[in-house]
Parts: structure tokens; sequence; C-alpha cells
């Protein structure tokens, strides 16, 4: 799988040509090696992409993402068929036993919080503490909402108290743009798995084509939070978006080796599924900070 990041943001032609991507913009022609590419953004609605270069980025499983006029993530290139026994495990899907779905989902919520709370004990917030005590009280399948709390706890330690994901800032439009970007590499990575993404383990909403992306994106939101503590709040441009998108290409610690945060996904992905298919927990490879 390849590892570069490719963000396309002004009027172009896309197509494809001896398995390399080119570019057509403004008399000029760029050429990028198929192998090399692991996500293609399209961010402007001027850009047009041909079918050939669409079944090719397909066939090596590279997720392509489609911006809205705002240049909002909007939809996502998804195959019909990730793996050549899609169709067993899609069988299997449907089978999982609620057990091992809220056992896998308890866990998720576990290691959520707890990356939440580093979050806020790395910026020397007290509000960790009581996060602590969520991680601590949390029953099976997190029937007392424990996550719902921790976020709101954690929301307003991080941008004040009069903070709300409910908002119309550019703080919540910086905090979108990178779950919707994380949620695609998971998408991708559930589609090349061979299952399907509308069914879930905890979310279930008949209007989300994303339920289990939806489910296995939780403890992966912290990198974005990181990234976006960081960030000016004045405008939400293109170097933003790029900043936002450069945490693909960071380097985190999962079965004790390091990888990019794009390579590490994938890992985590794969040994969530096998976890719900097992009922064993601990099979399940979180994403650590290298540090």
């Amino acid at each position: 799988m390849g590892w570069r990041i490719i963000k396309i943001d002004s009027r172009s032609k896309l197509d494809y040509k001896m398995n390399y991507l080119v570019c057509r913009k403004d008399g000029e022609t760029l050429r990028i090696f198929i192998d090399e590419i692991s996500v293609l953004i399209v961010e402007s609605t001027s850009i047009s992409i041909t079918a050939a270069l669409m079944v090719k980025l397909i066939e090596n499983k590279i997720k392509v993402v489609f911006c809205d006029s705002k240049r909002n993530p909007s939809f996502e290139l998804m195959p019909y068929y990730g793996s050549h026994d899609t169709s067993l495990k899609i069988r299997n899907q449907f089978k999982w036993s609620e057990f091992n779905k809220q056992l896998v989902w308890t866990s998720i919520v576990k290691n959520k919080i707890k990356n939440q709370m580093t979050v806020l004990k790395e910026n020397k917030l007290s509000e960790y503490l009581l996060l602590k005590e969520y991680i601590e009280n949390i029953e099976f399948n997190d029937e007392t909402n424990r996550e719902g709390h921790a976020a709101k706890v954690y929301f307003n330690a991080l941008f004040e108290r009069e903070f709300s994901r409910n908002d119309d800032s550019i703080i919540n439009s910086e905090l979108d743009y990178g779950y919707s970007i994380i949620l695609s590499i998971v998408n991708r990575e559930i589609s090349i798995q061979g299952y399907i993404t509308q069914i879930g383990i905890h979310h279930n909403n008949i209007f989300n084509d994303f339920n289990l992306g939806s489910d296995l994106v939780e403890p992966l939101r912290i990198f974005v939070d990181r990234k976006v503590i960081t960030m000016n709040h004045d405008c939400f441009s293109r170097d933003e978006k790029y900043e936002i998108i450069s945490i693909l290409t960071d380097y985190v610690k999962i079965n004790n080796k390091i990888y990019t945060l794009n390579d590490a996904i994938g890992i985590y992905c794969r040994s969530v599924l096998e976890a719900i298919n097992e009922g064993d927990i601990s099979l399940i490879s979180y994403i650590e900070d290298v540090g």
C-alpha cells in the first residue's frame, strides 16, 4: 500500500496512464505513481476525473474522498468487493453476537476515554481526574453513557465551558474536517477486509452508511484533537486543511512497532474486526503515541 496523501484543490483533469495518476492543470502536467498513493482527496468541484482512473484507484485500494462546494469532505469512492471472501465476511457480520459486539464496544469506549484523559493531562488540565474516574466506573456496554459524559467534560476543558460541538464555529469545522478524513480511512480498511460499513456494533442509525466506521473511529479522534488544539482558529482555509491532513503521516506506535498513523489505522481496524469475530478483546491493537 502507498504512503502519499494527495490533495487536488484547483481546476484540473485527472486521468490514468501507464500506472500513473496524471494531473493536468494550467497547461502543466503532473504524474504521480499509483503505487505510491494511499489517499486521494479531490477538494474542488471543478476537478474532472476519468472512469479509467477511478477503476485503477479502487483496484489499488486507494481511498478517494470527494469534497463539496465548501471544500468539506462529502463522499468517498467505495468498492463493491474488498476481499475474495466478501460474501462470507458479510454473512458472518450479520451473525455477530450481541455479547461480542457489546464486549468490543466497551473496550473501545474505555480506550477513547483513556486517550481523552491523556490529552487533558498533557495540557495540564485537572479534569483528567474525572475522566480517570469514568474509566474505573464504566459498565458493560457503557450502559451509563460514560462516553457522553466524558466528551462534555473533555471538550469544555479544552475549549472553555461555553464551547459546544453543536456550535457553528471554526474549531468545530476543523474538528469535523479531521474526523471525516480519519473516518474515510477507517471505512477503507473495513471495505478492504470484506465487511460492509453500514452494519455497526453500537451505532445503528438507518441513515448512516458508516455505522461500523463510526464505531471504530472513536479512539482515533484524539489525533485530530491534538492537532486542532495547536492551530490558529481565526480562519479555516487551505493551509489549515493541509495541516490537519498531515496527521496521517505522523508516526505512532502499535504492537510495539512504529508506523505512520495511516498505516496503523489499518492494523487497528483489522484487530477490532478479528476481536468481534472471536469475542476476544485481547486481540485489539490500540494505537499509542510514539513518546
